[in-house]
């Protein structure tokens, strides 16, 4: 069984891989796709951007079982908003197209199953991460937020890597819109 978590990012996208075996037991691994833009690209530029970030982040998700990504942050300010809604969704329908289950989990949701808090600093989920997935290499937040959303798709899927967790970070999988099975 293999588990994907996607924390999208214009410059740098977390890409955790969660990897389940009967007798192996787990194994997980983080990267990043990187990328850079300018405030005066012109719209081709962005186009071509995105495209090359859909098929960079896609193309690990072919062999996945169940995608898990991080919503959008709503309440975010800052440059670029319009372009990230564009790759987010450019993300999600390719996946959803090549029939692949793929889950939206909330910041809030994904901060809660990592610290038990909804809202907490990125630094926070990060320290909390390294701590409990110490044999994994994470560098940073965004590769630390990647691995929760792996994680919490590990636990749906009956095959937790983390056990035990207090309920008060399980509570964040009940708030989760789960796929039929």
């Amino acid at each position: 069984m293999i588990v994907k978590g996607l924390d999208l990012s214009l410059t740098s996208t977390g890409i955790a891989t969660v990897e389940v075996g009967p007798v192996s037991g787990w194994t997980a691994k983080v990267e990043r796709i990187t990328s850079e833009g300018h405030k005066t690209d012109t719209l081709w530029q962005r186009d071509q951007r995105l495209r090359k970030l859909r098929l960079d982040i896609c193309w690990p998700c072919d062999s996945a079982d169940l995608i898990l990504i991080e919503g959008p942050s709503y309440g975010s300010k800052g440059g670029s908003q319009h372009d990230r809604s564009g790759m987010w969704w450019l993300i999600v329908s390719w996946l959803v197209g090549q029939g692949k289950p793929v889950v939206e989990v909330t910041p809030s949701q994904r901060m809660k199953y990592a610290t038990g808090k909804g809202q907490i600093s990125k630094d926070a989920v990060l320290a909390a991460v390294v701590r409990r997935y110490s044999q994994v290499d994470v560098t940073g937040n965004d590769e630390a937020d990647a691995l929760v959303l792996a994680a919490m798709g590990a636990r749906h899927l009956g095959e937790p890597i983390d056990d035990p967790l207090p309920k008060t970070h399980l509570a964040a999988m009940d708030a989760v819109a789960w796929p039929l099975e």
